[in-house]
């Protein structure tokens, strides 16, 4: 049986047996897409039917490319990645740490001891974290009247540190703040700066902030898993907003445009219209950037959004200044230092810089880490690989 059977076999089988609504799964090499399909239903009760440029939530897929741009800025000189944050951005000058809160029940809050540097917000031990992840932060946002993460208003960001910069990894809003350094190194919105520097280079036309009409028309609905295992449509959608481009979860785009970008990586930052990155630069965000601290996973403060995802404690995964980084082969035949991360409304991604292939898998669900989809992309990405041995 072809890769091409194997991987249609099993998705469409997903969708007969009503697991999932819709899915689309592309892997690459370095040239070009060596597997894609698409099936199944954009929304449950509309009959649209899924399609190869269908549009998503990339959600935390975004990471990545706003990642791409702020080492743009690196490699010209106008941002070290450990000077202190706040002599770019001045608003992360006064960012305070959470210690706990008062018999009164308000924050505690500190100064950090140590200076918050763009490798911390690239690597998430900036101590900033989510709200869907951290029951201290709900408290803080409910004491100050903040909006959620997800709501797309930048007052969301008015939170604090969890922990001194650089003492662990905890999974956060760091990549938004990267989005506004960007725009203040830049002078641009950082939709205007990805789609001059990255997005328009890459020919990456249908991935945005803003969806366009055109794109609204294939815009995949987001669907919850209910307790019974059921799937209901939504209407969850982030909201478009002129003055705030969410750099850690913003993007709406679709797999064919994100496989141009697993390309360039795979390419040492090359790409049909132009280099994107020098070799160096993507090499060095390939790399471990945490030192001895391992990556736990993901532990849920709001089961809506997303379910527990721990990491096995027998693989250390380690951050790059993009991604996950894992030390050791997976099962699915994923060697050691490849890459890989996600989006909270199951979409999924992987890199592998030695084999020279990558590929993505998406749905359009919550919570994350879905006990369908997740295991799905894991099988899809092991099908690959047994097409390489």
């Amino acid at each position: 049986m072809s890769v091409k059977q194997a991987v249609d076999s099993m998705l469409s089988e997903a969708v007969d047996r009503k697991l999932i609504p819709g899915v689309v799964a592309i892997a690459t090499d370095r040239d070009s897409a060596i597997y894609q399909g698409a099936f199944g239903v954009r929304s449950l009760g509309d009959g649209g039917e899924m399609s190869i440029d269908a549009v998503a939530l990339l959600a935390s897929m975004t990471k990545a490319i706003t990642a791409t741009a702020a080492m743009q800025l690196v490699e010209r000189g106008l941002i070290g990645l450990d000077e202190p944050i706040s002599q770019k951005l001045p608003a992360l000058a006064s960012v305070q740490v959470l210690d706990g809160f008062g018999r009164d029940g308000k924050a505690i809050l500190r100064a950090p001891r140590r200076q918050l540097t763009l490798r911390h917000l690239l690597t998430h031990t900036s101590g900033f974290g989510y709200d869907f992840l951290s029951a201290d932060i709900q408290r803080f946002e409910a004491e100050r009247g903040l909006p959620t993460v997800l709501s797309g208003d930048p007052a969301a960001l008015q939170i604090p540190l969890l922990f001194d910069p650089g003492a662990r990894w905890e999974y956060g809003i760091g990549i938004d703040w990267v989005g506004r350094v960007i725009e203040r190194l830049s002078g641009q919105t950082l939709s205007d700066y990805l789609s001059e520097h990255v997005l328009g280079p890459l020919g990456m036309r249908d991935t945005t902030f803003h969806l366009r009409p055109d794109m609204r028309s294939r815009l995949a609905r987001i669907h919850a898993r209910q307790a019974d295992g059921s799937l209901v449509p939504t209407d969850i959608e982030l909201a478009a907003r002129p003055d705030f481009d969410m750099g850690g979860a913003g993007l709406y785009g679709t797999l064919v445009d994100y496989m141009k970008f697993v390309r360039m990586v795979l390419n040492g930052g090359a790409a049909e219209r132009g280099r994107v990155l020098q070799a160096a630069t993507i090499l060095q965000m390939q790399r471990n950037q945490i030192g001895e601290i391992d990556v736990p996973g993901i532990f849920s403060a709001d089961p809506s959004l997303t379910n527990d995802l721990p990491l096995p404690a027998d693989n250390p995964h380690k951050w790059g200044l993009a991604w996950l980084i894992n030390t050791k082969p997976l099962d699915t035949g994923r060697p050691a230092g490849s890459q890989m991360w996600a989006g909270i409304t199951n979409c999924y991604y992987w890199i592998d810089p030695a084999n020279g292939i990558g590929g993505a898998l998406m749905t359009q669900i919550l919570p994350f880490a879905d006990p369908v989809a997740f295991p799905l992309f894991m099988q899809f990405e092991a099908e690959l690989y047994k097409s390489l041995r």
